[in-house]
């Protein structure tokens, strides 16, 4: 046997156990930390030792304090985190899209803290329903008859698809045969739903007849869907709201409209593409409207169907509701950012709503000072400028919107972007950025003022370690 082969299995059975590491450990600061971290802390760093001795690393056959207390932190870590979202993406899905109002938080929050009437009727002494909580609500703000809420949009599409078609055809314009995000693909959701898909017209255009010559003994639902994240221009064509409806009445067929996005408001009064609002599409005449509650409407992940009273019964009493049906949370959220409409003040306390109309020059005061702030407190080698840039909407809403801005730029001599980026995501809370022209941006569109000191701080603490990082070619 060669001197390196004993010299290693001598290093290897030198490595502690785990519970003499443990023991190790009784009058450390790291004592009193949760047993199932340590042990799995240690387990991992003995790991190491033992990997990094048998490829002949002069490693330490010792558990070191300082690697064994990080490795504890980040297993104590939970994996869901609140991040400070500087990309300038109001409605970033990676990033948990709508943040809720204050008001609509601490009414979900309040409800979770103990017990609630979320399926019993105060007044009359009995079992009630859940959908019944917000139902007036949403038909006051759409004017619709009736409304049902479910856990997602894609939920609403399957269920009202499901409820009113399974086993009929569904007549929809290929120019609206959509995928979105997490490949929500509308052919696939008719599958699943138990509906056959029946396409007319062509990409860029589809006429009434199309319909007309389409509809047989076999249709059970006119779909028009709103495509959300692209937008079809030039020699384009599509059969208007109104003109659809009356088709449907006509031949005894239910209409609906998948608007995905959805907003209660007019947004070309704050700038923005004009949008059709759930109301105006509610008074075109569909049968049923879907949407969804943690985009343009700034509340929280949900599928909103409103529309005839009939039509929405069918959907309460599907058997799938019992497997979409929304929690107390959400009913809670939701009806918390509904009161906001309701009380005409959501520009100032729906999140998404305030981003989303933020003026260019408040914005641009924002960063001057931050700016300020932080060209006193980082050190050498870091250089830190307001930036103009373009926001975007995101969430598939709004594609072709972008939102005039101001950022902070941030470079270093001997960093490349792409290390700033990592440091900055590695910071407590982790701010996410991006970059952009050669430049590492920090959009405050979607940072704010109550944001704007913890993201100073975390890029003061983050452009103070280290420095060494070599700059990419």
């Amino acid at each position: 046997m060669a001197q390196s082969d004993v010299d290693t299995g001598q290093r290897l059975r030198e490595l502690p156990s785990v519970d003499e590491v443990l023991r190790s450990l009784a009058n450390t600061p790291l004592a009193p930390l949760p047993h199932w971290a340590l042990v799995a802390a240690i387990r991992a760093e003995i790991d190491d030792l033992r990997r990094d001795i048998k490829a002949g690393s002069p490693s330490p056959t010792i558990v070191e304090i300082d690697p064994l207390k990080r490795r504890v932190e980040q297993l104590m870590r939970p994996s869901l985190r609140p991040v400070i979202n500087a990309t300038g993406v109001v409605l970033h899905t990676n990033l948990g899209r709508a943040p809720l109002a204050e008001s609509a938080l601490k009414f979900a929050t309040d409800l979770a803290r103990g017990y609630c009437n979320l399926e019993y009727e105060l007044d009359q002494r009995k079992r009630g329903s859940r959908h019944d909580h917000i139902r007036a609500l949403l038909a006051e703000l759409t004017g619709a008859e009736d409304a049902v809420v479910v856990n997602n949009n894609a939920a609403a599409v399957l269920i009202a698809l499901a409820a009113l078609a399974k086993d009929k055809e569904v007549i929809v314009s290929r120019g609206e045969l959509i995928e979105i995000g997490g490949s929500f693909r509308i052919p696939d959701v008719m599958v699943s739903s138990g509906a056959t898909l029946r396409e007319v017209g062509t990409t860029n255009r589809t006429h009434r007849r199309d319909y007309e010559d389409a509809i047989s003994d076999e249709t059970g639902l006119l779909l028009k869907v709103h495509p959300s994240n692209y937008v079809l221009s030039g020699f384009t064509a599509e059969v208007a709201m109104a003109e659809l409806v009356s088709l449907g009445k006509e031949r005894g067929i239910p209409t609906m409209f998948d608007l995905g996005s959805g907003t209660l408001l007019d947004l070309g009064e704050y700038g923005l593409p004009r949008e059709p609002t759930v109301s105006v599409v509610v008074q075109a005449g569909f049968d049923l409207v879907t949407f969804s509650g943690d985009k343009l409407l700034g509340g929280p992940q949900a599928g909103i169907i409103v529309g005839s009273r009939a039509r929405v019964e069918q959907i309460r009493r599907h058997p799938l509701m019992r497997a979409l049906r929304p929690d107390k949370l959400t009913l809670g959220a939701l009806e918390g950012t509904l009161r906001l409409y309701r009380d005409q003040n959501m520009l100032k306390t729906v999140p998404t709503l305030s981003m989303l109309s933020a003026k260019e020059d408040d914005l641009r005061q924002l960063a001057d000072e931050a700016v300020e702030t932080l060209a006193r407190r980082i050190t050498e080698g870091w250089s830190v400028e307001v930036t103009a840039v373009e926001s975007r909407p995101g969430g598939g809403s709004l594609p072709e919107a972008t939102l005039p801005s101001a950022a902070i730029s941030l470079s270093n001599t001997q960093l490349s972007l792409e290390a700033i980026e990592a440091r900055l995501r590695a910071s407590d809370p982790p701010i996410i950025g991006r970059i952009e022209e050669d430049r590492f941006i920090l959009d405050l569109r979607t940072v704010g003022r109550s944001q704007l000191r913890a993201l100073i701080d975390g890029v003061v603490a983050s452009t103070a370690e280290g420095g060494s990082d070599e700059k990419a070619g």
